[in-house]
């Protein structure tokens, strides 16, 4: 089985945060839908996936829930003509809380949409809006309200360590969503990066930079306080109910192929990566002439087993030491040791999985495994 993912580059403001490519000006989003369904023609007929049978579709961003009713019809009957979508397959679109209602939420679940993904980050005023979110506090709450009336697997995002963000208040964020009833939380830590509007806010002295410090300690928090509420850490930044893990994201972390559509959107095969030009105006133009706009990469053996230590650390499951190879496996475990000595990695049968500790410092111990 395969995922497809779609780019949909379209927000109605910039959070100050995002380093995503997206417009706030919705002006090419006609043309730019077109251009999708076109290139989803042209993926199936350049054969770019193996396998026709595609068992999750993601709509990303950007912000998907501001496409129109008609144009998301359009893009799931493209897909449906040019790949076999499977009946069991999840389905997620995600949402920003200011563009939820029940008609849009009733016409989503009709046109086959089974999961939501919404961006909520906070439940309080001052995040959202020293975030530059479009939406408010009410809407936040309200949106998941409503959502849950018609849908039973959604996701929301949070973020923690946010200047301002007291342990006091993170925990009403979490326990906010836990009695709503929300499945499944991605929490990802406050990042700065470069050349975002927030990048420049810092630098300039007019926002307060991130404390690191603070940031471990709620991540530690969270990883307790969802824990005591029955979700699985499944991922580093991903917690579920069981049964509500992310199909899609999962396939990721497996290293199972998957096609990217629209500007500046990801594919692999297992062998190659490419990805799609950043500029919504060059990519409109080079499908209308029939050419996906993409660079590709051809991953070296080494390339695809640092690929896989990286990704795989940071699930559940760890690195699974029968996938190594003999010839890396010494080396690996002597890169292990001291970390499994200093009680971040935890050796259990062939696998090495990050303990709690570890988990903090997720990247840098990748890093270090790497060949």
């Amino acid at each position: 089985m395969s995922g497809i993912y779609i780019h949909i580059p379209f927000c109605k403001q910039a959070c100050h945060y995002c380093n995503f490519h997206f417009s706030t000006s919705l002006r090419k989003k006609p043309a730019l839908i077109n251009a999708i369904c076109k290139e989803i023609q042209l993926a199936a007929t350049q054969k770019l996936l193996e396998t026709g049978n595609i068992d999750t579709v993601y709509f990303g961003g950007g912000t998907p829930s501001l496409m129109d009713i008609e144009e998301i019809e359009q893009i799931l009957a493209a897909l449906n003509t040019n790949f076999n979508i499977i009946p069991q397959a999840e389905i997620t679109l995600e949402a920003n809380p200011d563009d939820i209602s029940e008609q849009k939420l009733t016409a989503w679940k009709k046109m086959g949409i089974n999961r939501l993904s919404i961006g909520i980050q906070s439940f309080f005023e001052e995040d959202l809006r020293w975030m530059n979110r479009a939406h408010n506090a009410d809407q936040a709450i309200n949106c998941l309200q409503m959502a849950t009336q018609f849908f039973d697997n959604i996701t929301i995002d949070l973020i923690y360590g946010v200047p301002g963000l007291t342990n006091d208040k993170w925990k009403q964020n979490v326990n906010i969503a836990i009695d709503l009833g929300v499945p499944h939380l991605s929490c990802y830590a406050l990042t700065v990066e470069p050349k975002t509007p927030l990048d420049k806010l810092i630098k300039t002295h007019k926002k307060e930079n991130v404390d690191e410090e603070k940031q471990s300690e709620q991540f530690l928090l969270l990883m307790k306080w969802l824990a005591e509420a029955g979700y699985e850490h499944y991922e580093i930044s991903n917690f579920a109910k069981p049964g509500f893990r992310s199909r899609h994201n999962s396939s990721y972390w497996k290293g199972e192929s998957y096609l990217g559509l629209g500007p500046a959107a990801h594919s692999f095969n297992g062998a190659e990566r490419w990805w799609n030009v950043a500029n919504n105006q060059k990519y409109i133009d080079a499908i209308s002439e029939g050419i996906i706009p993409f660079e590709k990469e051809e991953l070296t053996a080494v390339q695809k087993l640092n690929e896989y230590l990286m990704i795989s650390l940071r699930t559940i499951e760890g690195i699974d030491l029968k996938r190594i190879g003999e010839s890396y496996l010494y080396d690996l475990l002597q890169k292990a040791e001291k970390h499994i000595f200093n009680k971040s990695i935890i050796k259990a049968e062939n696998f090495l999985k990050l303990t709690d500790t570890g988990k903090l410092y997720a990247d840098g111990i990748a890093a270090d495994l790497f060949f």
